[in-house]
């Protein structure tokens, strides 16, 4: 029975060492960003790369989530599914090809952006597939080195573009597509990538049955990307370039909290995927999302009680106000995880389109709350919208999945972190210094004792692993 939950630990344990290091060098960038870039540079940065993550799915099929789901299951044949998915990608990478050069004659950019935005699209495509198969695979540790490799090799390279040549936004990319070229050779030579592909296993079958997967995913990544992106585009039009800047900054703090989703969800997806079929699959979900509810809340308290020292000490003055929109967006990306983790209930049963009909009600209430908060209240409704619209996601799909799996959630503790959170955001904006962090410190101590249980069971673990050497 805990050899389970051992796994789904030891599995976070590996992912943590790999996005910790990575995603730990995303935001020491930060600084380096607003000092090479201005507030307004900054904002088309962050905007071009928005719209990056908004075609990826379309150019992709978002057939890397299928490549991970079809790998696992053990009817299937790997190099098969490997060889089809990466077909797929070949067919879209010269699809999008014409629709580039297409887009450039029609609507013509300086710094040759277009052709930076199709080949940062085809190289994520190609990396995120090769990683998922990885993962897939069970080469854990790859997929985590891969992860640490792409953001060192892009530390790098932004240090020596930006600060030493001062190649301005055109650096910035040039290391993106460097950064990914990089990582692809480096999966591809430690799996032997080539070994997998074998072109007489196209399969029509196959490539319908993983096209009715992912494609039903698109629509949902495209709604996941109106709330968390398309507020860009409402602050530019509303407010202008440079408060997108500081939305841009604003949304890396909130990251440190997201670290946490993304490390445990990767290994979740896999264990979710594992034990879908086993008899006491409810209970099972059930105590782990109370645990990881648990880890998202005591996150979110931690960065709220230090978040004004740690925006003067990292973030150069003309962005300090930047803090004021964190607060909402911090609970944004908490009401996103638990969302996230409904969604793997859909993906388990490979019911997809189950993700899709949530995705377009938040969306639909992202959208609206944009319209209605951005133009009265400033770049702050961008976080209000969010918070709003992932919570309302996370409501939905709580009740949906009921269908597949009967999830019971300790409402009383999540009560009870919610309200201390919303003293620790009310004393944000009302007290400073030493007083403020007085006050910021007793109530991170009050919900390390609402969640002391999540100490207990990591205290049970290292016990196990510590036995186990003896």
């Amino acid at each position: 029975m805990m050899s389970k939950y051992q796994k789904l630990i030891s599995n976070s344990i590996i992912f943590t060492i790999g996005n910790f290091g990575s995603k730990l060098l995303l935001i020491l960038l930060v600084p380096l960003y607003t000092y090479s870039l201005t507030p307004t540079e900054y904002g088309s940065v962050d905007l071009l790369m928005t719209t990056v993550s908004l075609l990826l799915p379309i150019v992709s099929l978002n057939i890397f989530d299928g490549v991970i789901r079809f790998v696992m299951d053990k009817n299937e044949s790997k190099e098969k599914v490997f060889t089809n998915s990466v077909f797929l990608l070949f067919i879209m990478a010269i699809a999008s090809s014409l629709g580039i050069i297409c887009l450039s004659f029609l609507f013509p950019l300086s710094n040759h952006f277009w052709y930076y935005l199709y080949w940062i699209l085809i190289l994520q495509a190609l990396q995120t597939t090769f990683a998922q198969f990885a993962r897939g695979i069970d080469k854990i540790k790859v997929y985590a080195l891969s992860g640490v490799l792409l953001t060192f090799v892009t530390a790098v390279l932004n240090i020596i573009l930006l600060v030493i040549f001062k190649m301005g936004i055109q650096g910035y990319l040039i290391s993106l597509v460097l950064a990914n070229i990089i990582t692809i050779i480096y999966i591809a030579c430690v799996l032997k990538i080539w070994s997998f592909i074998h072109f007489n296993k196209l399969d029509k079958e196959l490539i319908r049955r993983l096209l009715i997967y992912s494609l039903p995913l698109i629509p949902n990544a495209i709604m996941w990307w109106l709330m968390n992106a398309s507020s860009r585009y409402f602050v530019v039009f509303f407010i202008g370039s440079s408060a997108n800047g500081l939305l841009a900054v604003a949304n890396k703090i909130p990251s440190l909290v997201s670290l946490l989703n993304t490390i445990f969800m990767q290994a979740w997806q896999m264990s979710a995927i594992e034990e879908f079929d086993s008899e006491d699959k409810s209970a099972f979900y059930s105590k782990v999302f109370n645990y990881f509810s648990i880890v998202m809340l005591l996150g979110a308290s931690g960065l709220l009680m230090i978040l004004k020292p740690l925006v003067k000490l990292v973030i150069n003055v003309d962005f300090y106000n930047s803090w004021e929109i964190v607060p909402p967006l911090l609970l944004a990306v908490v009401y996103s995880s638990y969302s996230g983790f409904l969604g793997t209930n859909y993906i388990a049963a490979k019911k997809t389109q189950g993700v899709f009909l949530s995705s377009i009600i938040g969306a639909l209430a992202s959208v609206i709350l944009n319209l209605l908060l951005i133009p009265s209240i400033g770049t702050i409704g961008v976080g209000i919208s969010s918070m709003v619209s992932f919570f309302l996601i996370f409501v939905i799909r709580y009740f949906d999945t009921k269908k597949f799996i009967h999830m019971t959630i300790n409402v009383k503790i999540m009560l009870m972190f919610h309200l201390v959170i919303a003293l620790q955001i009310v004393f944000l904006y009302f007290l400073d210094g030493v007083k403020l962090m007085i006050v910021e410190v007793i109530l991170f101590f009050c919900t390390l004792s609402i969640g002391k249980e999540i100490f207990v069971l990591i205290f049970q673990f290292l016990r196990v692993k510590l036995n186990k050497k003896r």
